[in-house]
């Protein structure tokens, strides 16, 4: 008997979250409106120092996170995103310059 295969109208279907993405997602949710924190910062409060790397990870699965106020250590945006990011962030009060974000540090 063949296999019936289901189909995903539009959307793959979301894979869990391993504990560090949901920790991630608590952290960046609760960053407030005006601020920022470094990947780095995101990774150590989630538990897993030197994990900034995962941080990026974690954000590329989530799409329900403030992603764009984590930035780089040294305050500098992703090209990748820098554009956006800036604005996004400008919106909520911080003055970005080319590539770069005004900083107000999350505590």
């Amino acid at each position: 008997m063949p296999r019936r295969v289901r189909q995903n109208r539009g959307k793959p279907a979301a894979a869990p979250l391993r504990a560090f993405a949901r920790a991630v997602r608590r952290i960046v949710r609760g960053i407030p409106r005006g601020r920022v924190l470094s990947y780095g910062e995101v990774a150590l409060r989630a538990g897993k120092p030197r994990g900034a790397r995962a941080v990026v990870r974690a954000l590329h699965q989530l799409d329900d996170v403030p992603w764009w106020r984590v930035v780089r250590s040294d305050g500098t945006l992703a090209p990748q995103v820098a554009h956006e990011q800036a604005q996004l962030l400008a919106a909520e009060g911080l003055k970005a310059r080319t590539g770069r974000s005004a900083r107000r540090r999350s505590r």
